[in-house]
């Protein structure tokens, strides 16, 4: 076993208080876009957000910068995997009513929840 195959990675507390304050950044960025309707890029903001904080803290608070660069690639393969069907599940959930238009009707069109009291009564469905 050679010497220096378990160093050990000090880092200055300096950096730990960069990446940590970057992370306050992020998350502050992240609430102030939610603010912002920006459509269906809320989310790949958010998810992109999400996905740099996440590489940030296993770079350097779990120390995978300083690892063998194979387990980078596969976080980044990872990363890029879940964004992936994340996408693909949200284009078709997200579109899935311009294919179909039946799904945007209620199923029976005469149920009672949709009933709206006129004369300030309350609703069948709540009448016990």
């Amino acid at each position: 076993m050679m010497e220096n195959e378990h160093a050990v990675h000090i880092l200055p507390v300096k950096l730990y208080l960069i990446i940590g304050s970057a992370l306050l950044v992020l998350t502050a960025i992240t609430v102030f876009s939610a603010s912002i309707d920006l459509g269906f890029f809320n989310i790949i903001i958010a998810l992109g957000i999400a996905s740099l904080k996440a590489s940030l803290v296993a770079l350097f608070f779990m120390h995978l910068y300083f690892d063998n660069k194979l387990y980078g690639f596969i976080l980044a393969a990872a990363l890029f995997f879940l964004t992936s069907l994340i996408a693909l599940t949200l284009i078709d959930t997200m579109r899935r009513g311009d294919l179909y238009e039946y799904l945007q009707r209620p199923v029976i069109e005469d149920a009672r929840i949709y009933n709206t009291p006129t004369d300030g009564q309350t609703p069948p469905a709540e009448q016990h």
